[in-house]
């Protein structure tokens, strides 16, 4: 396995967690419902594994960096804000 596609794996996984953290948080803050928040727990991991999933397999360099800088931002923007 390419060396960058582990990288870029690894980088998504350690965004991901934080943002599905972040938006559980402002879930529960919003709604005050656990179900809710489950919900969006179940969302944000199925997608997060679809990622690293492609990023391990298919995607090519420039779109897998991508969806990592775009994951990083969006969680770096969400903490900062919240």
């Amino acid at each position: 396995m390419e060396t960058w596609r582990v990288l870029a794996t690894a980088l998504l996984g350690a965004g991901g967690i934080v943002l599905s953290l972040v938006t559980m948080a402002k879930v529960r803050e919003r709604t005050g419902s656990a179900g809710s928040v489950a919900i969006a727990g179940a969302i944000c991991v199925t997608v997060l594994a679809l990622l690293c999933v492609l990023t391990l397999t298919v995607l090519a360099p420039p779109v897998a960096w991508g969806v990592v800088i775009v994951v990083g931002i969006a969680g770096s923007a969400m903490l900062l804000v919240g």
